[in-house]
């Protein structure tokens, strides 16, 4: 499975961005679909996930929920990102991941097999 991801750019304190990960292949609906992001001087950190299968439960960081919402599409073999009310501590760069990992691991990179290239979001005040 390759990942790419698209979407960033700047924005101001406050205004919305969609990020979008596209995925190759043809068994994009069974993986669960997360989304990290790493701002600079820091650790990579979970953002969102949203599980395979009709459900598609979604789990949100603390610091976005609320204010982000991860989304899929299967049939497009596309997950999105919308960003809401963006504050400047949100910059980073945006990374998309696959993978299956269990209930504990959903917010853990250990948990993802796939990454994409990252895209950089840079919120100013």
């Amino acid at each position: 499975v390759q990942l790419q991801a698209s979407g960033g750019g700047l924005a101001q304190a406050g205004a919305s961005l969609t990020l979008s990960c596209v995925a190759s292949g043809d068994t994009f609906s069974s993986y669960t679909m997360g989304w990290f992001r790493q701002a600079p001087g820091k650790e990579r950190e979970f953002v969102a996930t949203i599980r395979s299968g009709g459900g598609g439960n979604t789990y949100y960081a603390d610091s976005v929920k609320g204010r982000f919402t991860i989304s899929r599409d299967n049939r497009k073999n596309t997950v999105y990102l919308q960003m809401n009310s963006l504050k400047p501590e949100d910059t980073a760069v945006y990374f998309c991941a696959a993978g299956r990992p269990i209930l504990s691991s959903l917010a853990y990179e250990h948990g993802y097999y796939y990454w994409g290239q990252g895209t950089l979001v840079t919120v100013s005040s």
